[in-house]
């Protein structure tokens, strides 16, 4: 009754800040810092779940520096690749770049990857608040640990729902191949699915049991490896903390929670939320949350924290980490059970909590009552020409050697397929069968839309060849879209539930099994955009399109964004 009556004040604070913001005025950045940053990433050694793996590092950490910054800031990050084998090129998510395409950090759409021996340097302005990452957007590269979080504050003196201290949550999963072993098992003929993933990390810690491993493995494996105890998170009783969560897995959708506690759901993808109560937070690859929680709890013990695979079989055991209630001691006779979460396959669970995910009034705007264009995508696995891939309306699509951009702007012919990618499937297509597609292809089309325009994105899952249909996690670079809605089995606009009133504005969102997500957004950051599943796997088999509108207004390309493809034609002496 306690949690209850203080999760009500929580509540009620948040509602009358938002009275307040609402008469008050956005203050200007005056002293907007510069944050210039080096980063050097090498392959080095790591024990993250107590198995001996080579792990992608940035200046010797794993995951990679904590980016912490106010709204107005310039960040400056000069990237020294030192992987000696291979090229690095770094997306900094949820950064929308308005106007600084050039910066998006997407290798063959708007740069050519920093070679080994090589540098790039990211220049961009974080221009809202919230919970952002950043990860490698090269290959299968993430999977190898390059990623991190980025906090965006907001400025001094600007009123926002909430002022709490941070307390800072990386998710992720943890394969021990590395990601040439994925990608080739992917490409092979017969297809060779890569299988889940052995650990689940918070905060890159995880724990392996090494007694699975044959005794010729064994070696590999060092359970008193102090890179894998649990994280801790440290608190003081009586307190409410904001806990800014990010999931950088690589296939793993979770559910995150706190034993004994209470969440209150504040922000995702850097959008404040109509605030709500939960148990447990469902969080998929590429999305970022703010919770509020209060240690409000017996303070002589510590409390367990969890993660645990949903949407997919579980295969992995659950990651874990402790809630400490200072100044208990960490000893055994003070580490708490974690909580075991949520059934995997409660998709109604899983949907329920994305449609109570709205936005909150006075800060994200009302979408436009109808929209200029529709897409119809429809997500499918295919066989091409023997080999497996993900499509979208039967495409799938792969990646150019050029930049699709920079061939754009020096109008460099013969980089991509001029065909236009279709904009809508055969809607007698049945989803709940395994499909047979024997139209498929593969392509390096993009779509042409128009700009300052509003466009909707229709998504359609249905099965896929193994017999399931998969949650699918949809992620769009440079741009926020409203999320209008979801729904079970086919769309149909004449009965489908939209919400035009207050739907949250994200830019990673869910497409659950067997139903459909509908998104609308605004075509006002001109360039070419990805807009694909953040599933490792997936994106590297072509589950992905690109959107291009206005790319006739970006600045044409800097040298250090060539050198690759038919670039190198073009770069000055």
């Amino acid at each position: 009754m306690a949690r209850l009556s203080h999760s009500i004040a929580i509540l009620t604070k948040l509602q009358v800040s938002c009275i307040f913001i609402l008469l008050t005025k956005v203050i200007p950045n005056v002293e907007a810092r510069t944050h210039n940053l080096t980063w050097k990433v090498t392959y080095e050694y790591k024990y993250l779940d107590c198995f001996k793996k080579l792990a992608i590092a940035i200046n010797g950490q794993t995951p990679g520096p904590h980016i912490n910054a106010t709204r107005g800031d310039t960040i400056i990050v000069t990237v020294l690749n030192n992987l000696l084998m291979e090229n690095v090129a770094i997306h900094w998510h949820g950064i929308r770049q308005l106007g600084n395409g050039w910066n998006d950090g997407t290798d063959s759409v708007n740069q050519c990857a920093a070679m080994p021996g090589g540098y790039f340097t990211y220049q961009f302005v974080v221009d809202q608040a919230g919970t952002y990452m950043y990860h490698s957007h090269y290959g299968m590269q993430k999977s190898s640990g390059l990623y991190g979080l980025i906090t965006v504050n907001p400025l001094l003196g600007e009123e926002t729902p909430y002022h709490y201290e941070d307390r800072e949550i990386i998710l992720s999963d943890w394969y021990h191949d590395s990601a040439y072993e994925h990608a080739v098992k992917l490409s092979s003929k017969p297809y060779v699915w890569i299988g889940e993933p052995q650990s689940l990390l918070i905060n890159g810690r995880g724990r392996y049991q090494c007694e699975l491993l044959g005794v010729s493995n064994r070696d590999r494996c060092n359970g008193s490896s102090t890179e894998c105890t649990p994280d801790v998170v440290k608190v003081k009783p009586e307190q409410t903390y904001r806990f800014r969560i990010a999931s950088l897995t690589s296939l793993s959708a979770l559910s995150f929670q706190i034993e004994g506690h209470k969440m209150t759901v504040v922000e995702t993808d850097g959008v404040h939320v109509v605030p709500f109560v939960t148990d447990n937070l469902y969080i998929y690859s590429g999305e970022t949350y703010s919770v509020l929680v209060t240690t409000d709890q017996n303070h002589s013990r510590n409390y367990g924290i969890s993660i645990n695979v949903i949407a997919r079989k579980p295969e992995t055991p659950n990651g874990f980490a402790i809630l400490n209630y200072e100044p208990n001691p960490l000893d055994a006779q003070h580490l708490p059970q974690p909580p075991p979460g949520p059934l995997w396959n409660d998709t109604d669970s899983q949907r329920n909590q994305s449609l109570a995910i709205k936005g909150l009034r006075g800060y994200v705007p009302a979408p436009p009552k109808t929209a200029d264009k529709v897409l119809h995508l429809l997500n499918t696995q295919n066989t091409v020409n023997g080999y497996k891939v993900w499509a979208v309306n039967n495409v799938s699509h792969a990646l150019p050697d050029t930049p699709y951009l920079v061939a754009l702007k020096l109008n460099i012919p013969d980089v991509f397929d001029p065909t236009p990618a279709p904009e809508d499937y055969d809607h007698s297509y049945n989803i709940y069968e395994i499909p047979e597609n024997t139209n498929a292809t593969t392509s390096t089309s993009i779509y042409r839309l128009p700009f300052n325009k509003t466009v909707d994105i229709i998504l359609q899952n249905a099965k896929g060849m193994g017999g399931d249909s998969e949650t699918h996690p949809w992620h769009l670079h440079g741009h926020n879209f409203w999320v209008l809605g979801f729904g079970k089995g086919k769309f149909n606009p004449s009965t489908a539930s939209l919400n035009l009133e207050n739907p949250i504005m994200k830019n990673t969102v869910p497409l659950f099994p067997y139903g459909w997500t509908a998104l609308r957004f605004r075509t006002d950051n001109p360039g070419i955009w990805l807009f694909h599943c953040h599933i490792e796997a997936h994106f590297y088999l072509g589950m992905l399109v690109l959107f291009e509108s206005g790319s006739d207004m970006v600045t044409k390309p800097p040298q250090q964004n060539m050198g690759c493809g038919k670039t190198k034609n073009y770069i000055n002496p």
